[in-house]
């Protein structure tokens, strides 16, 4: 049995708060978690639609039904099968859609990227390849992936601002897996700000604010 490859034209979703134009001062692109729907993850982030803000949550582009085979449906970025193939696809559609959307905006715009929780992993891997454009990157409830190229890592992630956010009762945040964040960030030379609240794992309106 011999495993063969093709690439193929597909249609992404994404949602957008807020109307690109000249008056735009700032992007932001959020990356939803594991089985989330970006229509719905979007409307956590109301709060920064301010008239000068768009917000644009892309939606990954695996979709499956949450229980059995029929009701709720969510999406995820990758599994773990075939997931070299996931990772460049997921980097050639986040590429493809911010360059379609700086072309409607100024060009001194500040693009800020949020993960939230698998959309972090997503969000590292997206930037790790050092061509993106980004000016601040927000970890919330999110692990930075430890499979991340340590060479082109440390030049992607050098002088970017980075924040980390987690609410203080988030079931899948412990004292190691900080631990270990830490250490790997270290390692790309990334001294995260990091910010806590009162909650679980999800996007504390409050917090986002003081952001």
């Amino acid at each position: 049995m011999h495993e063969h490859k093709l690439i193929v034209p597909r249609t992404a979703r994404y949602y957008t708060l807020g109307t690109p134009s000249r008056q735009t001062r700032n992007l932001w692109v959020v990356c939803h978690g594991y089985g989330q729907l970006a229509r719905y993850f979007l409307r956590h982030f109301a709060v920064l639609d301010d008239g000068a803000t768009l917000i644009v949550a892309p939606e990954g582009l695996s979709r499956f039904y949450l229980d059995g085979f029929s009701g709720r449906v969510g999406a995820t970025w990758m599994t773990k099968e075939d997931r070299l193939s996931e990772i460049d696809d997921q980097a050639a559609y986040l590429n493809l859609l911010l360059q379609e959307l700086l072309k409607q905006l100024p060009a001194d715009v500040k693009v800020n990227v949020l993960g939230f929780s698998q959309g972090g992993a997503t969000v590292c891997r997206w930037l790790a390849s050092g061509t993106v454009p980004c000016h601040r990157l927000v970890l919330w409830a999110a692990s930075f992936p430890e499979d991340i190229d340590f060479e082109t890592g440390k030049s992607a992630f050098n002088n970017l601002p980075v924040d980390m956010v987690y609410g203080t009762k988030d079931e899948f945040i412990t004292p190691e897996s900080l631990s270990r964040q830490q250490q790997l960030m270290s390692r790309l030379g990334i001294s995260p700000q990091i910010h806590t609240f009162d909650g679980g794992h999800t996007i504390h309106p409050q917090t986002l604010i003081k952001l």
